[in-house]
């Protein structure tokens, strides 16, 4: 087993791993789909340059925009919902890194984003 320390949008997790005692498959799977994944998310680094703001928010996970909580020119607190994800029949909050205001939305409800994708910018 191997101890790991996760933080997910500023929270922190201590999690085991058990080592699997398959025929090794699993992992050779999730190998083949990580490549696939970098070039479905070359289209939101094109965005990045495009966004209003400096600061950015980015899926943490691949999931499709369930629901928009904010807006263009909104004031948020860290912490505030931005977006929420849904991936495997769960609403996931993507959620301000700081204070400021809401630059611009890049997804739209309904969009499939992959994780890293670029949701939004804030200044």
């Amino acid at each position: 087993m191997k101890n790991y320390t996760i933080t997910v949008n500023g929270n922190v997790y201590d999690v085991t791993v058990e080592e699997g005692t398959g025929t090794g498959a699993a992992p050779a799977a999730a190998k083949a789909a990580a490549p696939k994944a970098a070039p479905k998310a070359a289209p939101a680094a094109a965005k990045a340059s495009s966004g209003a703001g400096s600061i950015k928010i980015e899926a943490g996970a691949a999931g499709k925009v369930f629901k928009l909580e904010a807006s263009a020119g909104q004031a948020v607190k860290k912490g505030d919902a931005v977006v929420i994800l849904e991936a495997m029949k769960m609403e996931i909050p993507v959620v301000a890194p700081q204070d400021g205001t809401v630059a611009s939305i890049d997804v739209a409800v309904g969009d499939a984003v992959e994780a890293g994708a670029l949701l939004a910018t804030m200044n």
